[in-house]
């Protein structure tokens, strides 16, 4: 059997310097390319140590964990004991999740599924065959790919849930409970009396709401320009507000006063001592995570509430 070894140590040089770079992306770090090469090259070592009289012990656990560790202090540095712990749990993390990957695929789609020449066996023998080599070659860059993309969406999520707020709006003696999103963006204003604006989503909860809040909600040009009428209980907590959104320089929005705003936290319940509320029919969030946005100046004007009584949750 024909054995490459420079392509086998140049795949596996490569593969080791993604697997750092994508620990790095991981964890935030900032690394310098020629750390980060050079730690893959520490990688490869063994495979060209597979090849001399010591190739016996190049497979040891415990040669396998020096060299790792040799690969995370060259990429990333030694600043303190739990900094560099943290660099390499995460470098195992992404290997395994690679590699599991691969592993994972092989045998649902029964690639090879003789083991006659696969690269697992075949390594025992030698270093694979190039059909085997060639599925971890194509295969290794969309597993590493697929989770790189799958860890910044599970971010994106954590970041997501730690600005996530239970919302309870009351008006007219009824209380509606909402998801809200603690978005730092928002930053509406009634331009009159200073309120800040949050904004609420009664998609699919229209019969929920009074007829005259849901006018609002659906039709709030009509209501603005006079061409729909409303009801006079209704007058005296709408406001028009401009704003600007993207594609339109300027556009006016209503919004309610309600009777109270109720935020809910771990230690309790905090009442926003002022504030306006804008519903729409439009979907805020595409999987639902949230139904409100809120100002983020609501988090600051508030003060201990009691409970918000009857709720209708979302």
């Amino acid at each position: 059997m024909e054995v490459y070894l420079d392509i086998i140590w140049a795949l596996n040089f490569l593969f080791d310097s993604l697997l750092l770079y994508l620990t790095a992306i991981i964890l935030k770090r900032e690394i310098r390319l020629w750390r980060l090469f050079t730690g893959g090259l520490i990688g490869s070592v063994i495979i060209l140590l597979s090849v001399t009289p010591i190739s016996i012990y190049s497979g040891h656990p415990i040669i396998k964990l020096v060299i790792s560790i040799l690969m995370v202090i060259t990429a990333f540095g030694f600043k303190r004991f739990r900094y560099f712990l943290n660099g390499l749990m995460t470098f195992y993390l992404t290997t395994f999740l690679i590699g599991g990957s691969l592993i994972g695929v092989h045998y649902f789609i029964k690639f090879d599924f003789q083991l006659s020449s696969s690269v697992f066996l075949a390594s025992v023998k030698g270093f694979g065959d190039p059909i085997s080599w060639l599925f971890v070659l194509l295969g290794f860059p969309i597993a590493w790919h697929l989770s790189k993309r799958n860890m910044e969406g599970i971010e994106m999520t954590k970041i997501q849930y730690d600005s996530l707020i239970n919302v309870i709006v009351a008006i007219n003696g009824v209380s509606y409970q909402f998801k809200g999103l603690i978005d730092s963006g928002n930053q509406l204003y009634d331009p009159i009396t200073k309120m800040p604006v949050m904004f609420v989503s009664i998609k699919n909860r229209t019969a929920d709401f009074p007829e005259g809040l849901v006018k609002f909600a659906q039709s709030p040009e009509k209501i603005i320009l006079g061409n729909e009428p409303i009801s006079p209980d209704w007058e005296h907590l709408m406001r028009v507000i401009p704003c600007k959104v993207v594609g339109q320089e300027h556009q006016l929005i209503i919004a309610i006063k309600p009777d109270r705003i109720v935020l809910e936290g771990d230690d309790g319940l905090y009442e926003v001592e002022r504030g306006l509320v804008s519903f729409s029919t439009q979907q805020l969030s595409s999987d639902d995570a949230f139904q409100c946005i809120v100002h983020p100046k609501m988090m600051t004007g508030t003060r201990k509430a009691q409970a918000a009584g009857q709720v209708k949750h979302a």
